[in-house]
């Protein structure tokens, strides 16, 4: 194998080893395969095009127009002129593709399904990167830039993926980048000679001192050596010292701050790790996402809760940056929360889904005691547990206990006031909240004496009587512009629902933020409980001094209303109870029910899991999950796509394969024919050029004619001008010196009239013989005979009982006659 040929498949193969990168946020991983295989023939193109040879940017240029060949075939051959050709039709349906794609990764968490337009920007980005780092390593033979775009397409994928896509994969494109640059260096010593070193091993062969000029491959040299052992040491080093040092993060949080080790402190980091969950509410699989066994005995109130947002900053809901510490023993008590609240304690079994990977924990609310093993740490304003070093969710089992609160609605209404600080901190609002949010709440809650009506009013106002109505396809949004939208439009999902609710009860005064996390699902014949994506959920909290942070649910059709929310609970005749209110059911369905809920798998993410701002529309985003619920949309298959696109290469490539050889010969027989080439070889190549070029013009070389008596020939059948002419005779001189003079002298110029030769004989021809002559050339035959004669000889090979003449005889009968003086 060629240098450039060593070098191509190195640039490839770095190219597929980057892309290892992206496997991890998509599922399944096909896509991968249909990469490789286009990637390998554009790189194919490229090497037919470099041993041509064409100019290094008409190669590029070859590979590109193959890429978008390849690309129309495998996407949109349907509406491509002939199946391949991208017209008008084709060019719009990849501009649709390409749109589905980005709205796609926008949409989904990590792993994403493999919809048509992801798995577009995948292949796509793989050959992009692919023409790159081809055309500087092999192209232009600059091995090291090649490693900008490698770095580009990793760094893309790590960066999507949060957390880092992993040691193993990043050990793997360093190991393809590696691969290029010694490729590189091998190619550059063997042109080279041996720079370094001494005569070493190779002094005493056939030029030893010159390296890898003749003999076998000589042994590696000192610089080979010592560049091995640097790539190696740098890509350990690389490895080795981020393992050692603190942790900067692990998906959605990172900790920093007061302390790196076991008891000490840290930080939840301000990243808003917010996914939409539109599209989640609007698929057809409810994929489970965990399952658990509790001893409640109602488990209408066992919501799961993931992470509280209590930071609005008139964008979107996002957790603040809060301290986190070793998980305890024993939680703290929940903050506010009397000893003359009725409590339950329950103990809960959670097992997690295989596919289930995201840095915050879903626990009952309140937690008391988590037994978890793992890297956890405690966040105890929100109480969360949030995943360390990249800790996370994927499949794991746990035992939570928890409380089971239950406060009578006189309890919340004699609520007294909360302290000063909680009440400054979680009744914050943007000054870009619209005044309609604060009015609509005052117009709403008029006339309610206590906090806890207030509360119970702005509920059923969302709920029951101010005519919302839940629609999973109303465009999502959580900033202040969407929640002023939404009480126009009055129609939304859970996003617009607990959002709206949490900024109207802050404008009145009340402590309130929003919770994520799953309603409490269903309930299966062996006794566990399940809960799939649909069960994901948003509601507010709002906060009561002597009972703590209090759920609500103003989303109609979904979850349950509490009972201390509902207008039939004892004691709602209390002094300062909200008024009675149309009441509905809150029993819980032993089925899955009929409208969508929300879910965290394939949700409009921010770069990954564990990630995550806010969507640019500003819609409402969960932790950011592993998985997603819809099945990754059929395409064709890839062996019928990978023959058809072969075969289409084929048909491509066959017509081109006279004219690209004849340019690589011509090429090679006046590089021969050079000053500094071999004087007898250089020009008997210059003469079988002269003679093939006069055979595509349509002039038959006739073997039985001494070299001046074809000359001739030529000049007279070609009607050639006296200075073509005189060039003809020429050449035939000095292949008459060569071969007749004891000791032939080399004549320079010879490649200069051979093209001259051409010329005239272009110049003379008429139009349909110009283009034969370009693009079906006669002398093609010539490699017909010689891919003949090695047929040949394959067979004969393979009948090992035929006499070595017989081989001899068979070729020659394939081959041209040998020139004779």
């Amino acid at each position: 194998m060629s240098g450039r040929a060593r070098l191509a498949v190195c640039a490839a193969v770095a190219t597929l080893c980057a892309a290892g990168a992206l496997l991890p946020l998509v599922d399944p991983i096909t896509w991968v395969f249909e990469a490789a295989i286009l990637l390998a023939l554009m790189s194919g193109v490229g090497a037919a095009a470099r041993r041509v040879p064409l100019a290094g940017p008409l190669t590029i240029g070859v590979q590109a127009l193959a890429a978008v060949l390849l690309m129309t075939l495998l996407f949109v051959r349907d509406e491509a002129v002939l199946g391949l050709l991208p017209g008008p039709d084709a060019l719009a349906e990849f501009g649709r593709l390409l749109q589905d794609g980005v709205s796609d990764v926008g949409r989904y968490a990590i792993p994403a399904p493999v919809t048509p337009g992801i798995r577009l920007l995948l292949v796509l980005g793989v050959l992009v990167i692919g023409l790159a780092v081809d055309a500087l390593a092999v192209t232009y033979r600059s091995a090291a830039p090649a490693g900008l775009p490698l770095l580009a397409l990793y760094s893309v994928a790590a960066g999507l993926s949060q957390g880092g896509a992993g040691w193993l994969l990043f050990l793997i494109a360093a190991a393809g980048y590696l691969l290029l640059l010694l490729a590189e260096g091998r190619d550059r010593l063997s042109q080279w000679g041996r720079v370094f070193g001494g005569p070493g091993a190779g002094a005493g062969r056939p030029g030893g001192g010159r390296g890898f000029a003749a003999g076998t491959d000589a042994p590696a040299s000192a610089p080979v050596r010592t560049g091995r052992r640097i790539g190696a040491m740098a890509l350990g080093l690389a490895v080795v010292v981020p393992a050692v040092l603190p942790s900067l993060g692990g998906g959605l949080l990172g900790t920093s701050g007061n302390g790196t080790g076991p008891g000490g402190g840290g930080t939840i980091s301000a990243v808003n790790p917010l996914v939409s969950l539109q599209d989640s509410l609007n698929q057809p699989e409810d994929k489970e996402v965990l399952n658990y066994r509790t001893t409640a005995s109602d488990t209408r109130d066992l919501y799961l809760r993931i992470v509280a947002l209590d930071q609005f900053d008139g964008t979107t809901w996002k957790p603040s940056e809060r301290t986190v510490t070793d998980v305890p023993e024993q939680l703290p008590r929940p903050p506010g929360l009397s000893s003359a609240v009725d409590l339950n304690r329950i103990n809960t079994s959670i097992s997690t889904a295989g596919w289930y990977a995201q840095n915050w924990l879903p626990l009952p609310y309140p937690a008391s005691r988590v037994d978890i093993s793992g890297r956890w740490r405690f966040e105890p304003q929100g109480r969360t547990l949030v995943g360390d070093r990249g800790q996370n969710t994927h499949g794991l089992q746990y035992q939570v206990e928890s409380l089971q609160v239950r406060p009578t609605s006189g309890q919340l209404a004699a609520a007294p006031a909360p302290p000063a600080d909680l009440l400054r901190e979680y009744t914050k609002v943007p000054d870009s909240l619209p005044p309609v949010v604060r009015d609509t709440a005052r117009r709403v809650t008029r006339g309610a004496p206590t906090t806890y009506a207030k509360a119970v009013k702005l509920q059923d106002w969302f709920a029951l009587n101010g005519g919302f109505s839940y629609n999973t396809d109303v465009r999502a949004g959580s900033g202040s512009e969407a929640i002023a939208r939404f009480l126009r439009q009055k129609e939304g999902f859970c996003v617009h629902f607990s959002f709206s609710m949490a900024a109207m009860a802050r404008t009145l005064g009340i402590p309130a933020r929003v919770a994520v996390g799953f309603t409490p699902g269903t309930k299966q014949p062996d006794g566990t409980t399940s809960v799939g994506l649909k069960d994901a959920h948003a509601w507010p909290e709002l906060y009561f001094q002597g009972i703590g942070w209090t759920r609500f649910e103003p989303t109609p059709s979904r979850g349950s209303i509490p009972d201390y929310a509902s207008p039939d609970t004892p004691g709602a005749a209390d002094p300062g109870s909200p008024d009675p209110v149309p009441s509905r059911s809150a029993a819980p369905s032993e089925e899955p029910s009929a409208d969508p809920s929300c879910g965290p798998g394939q949700q409009r993410s921010g770069p990954g899991s564990g990630s995550g701002p806010g969507s640019g529309s500003g819609c409402l985003t969960l932790p950011a999950e592993s998985g997603s619920t819809r099945p990754p949309e059929d395409g064709s298959s890839l062996w019928a796509a990978t023959g058809i696109a072969l075969a289409a290469l084929l048909v491509l490539l066959l017509p081109v394969v006279p004219l690209l050889w004849r340019l690589r010969t011509r090429s090679g027989r006046l590089a021969d024919a050079g000053p500094d080439g071999d004087v007898g070889a250089g020009t008997l190549a210059a003469w079988r050029e002269l003679q093939d070029t006069a055979w595509d013009f349509g002039i038959l070389p006739d073997e039985s004619l001494t070299p001046r008596r074809a000359a001739a020939r030529i000049i007279r059948l070609g009607e050639l001008p006296p200075e073509p002419a005189a060039a003809a005779q020429r050449v035939a001189a000095a292949v008459e010196q060569v071969l007749y003079a004891p000791q032939p002298q080399p004549v320079s110029g010879l490649a200069a009239e051979v093209q001259q030769v051409r010329a005239g004989l272009r110049d003379g021809a008429t139009r349909g013989v110009r283009l034969r002559a370009q693009l079906a050339p006669r002398s093609a035959a010539r490699l017909r005979w010689a891919w003949s004669a090695r047929w040949t000889g394959w067979l004969v090979r393979c009948r090992s009982s035929r006499p070595v003449a017989s081989v001899r005889r068979a070729a020659a009968a394939v081959r041209p006659g040998r020139q004779r003086a």
